[in-house]
């Protein structure tokens, strides 16, 4: 298969009609990313496996819930997915289920990084993000122990400031 360059700007929308080509334009980085997958000696169903929820964060969050550029990531995006996007959005959010997504976008930014599409300071972000197994843990089981109207303060320890759609802070 032959390999599709990608340039910044294919993902940049403003409009519906705009967003469906951007969207188009993932399912074809998410196909050579299948593809790279596989290169790398993973199994066609462990490569479909990161390939779908590369796929899920990519399209549903990044796409469709941040309205950014797949290609542009910024400082925190990674963070309020897993800390808070997948855990509202899941009927039963699982640890295990989190780590692949994790690892999954690990591999999906690893892969943008050798196309030279993201930046080694962008990558290493997205790893530190992905990499902070124990507090989404914490995470998914306050969540599931929520009671009454404990879900602000829940909330606030990983928001999403809505005024830039940046992502949550890091914790001091």
């Amino acid at each position: 298969m032959t390999e599709i360059i990608f340039d910044h700007e294919d993902f940049d929308f403003e409009t519906l009609e705009e967003e469906l080509k951007v969207d188009e334009q993932c399912q074809r980085l998410l196909q050579q990313f299948y593809f790279w997958l596989q290169q790398r000696h993973l199994a066609q169903e462990q490569a479909s496996d990161l390939a779908y929820s590369a796929d899920y964060y990519l399209r549903d969050y990044v796409l469709d819930f941040l309205q950014r550029n797949a290609l542009r990531p910024q400082s925190g995006q990674v963070r309020y997915f897993a800390g808070n996007w997948y855990i509202t959005r899941t009927l039963e959010p699982e640890a295990a289920v989190l780590n692949r997504h994790l690892q999954a976008i690990t591999e999906l930014y690893r892969f943008m990084h050798e196309l030279k599409l993201i930046s080694a300071d962008d990558f290493a972000q997205i790893e530190r993000e992905s990499s902070e197994w124990e507090f989404y843990q914490q995470r998914i089981a306050a969540f599931l122990s929520l009671a009454g109207e404990g879900y602000e303060s829940w909330e606030r320890d990983c928001p999403l400031e809505t005024e830039h759609r940046s992502c949550c802070n890091e914790r001091t």
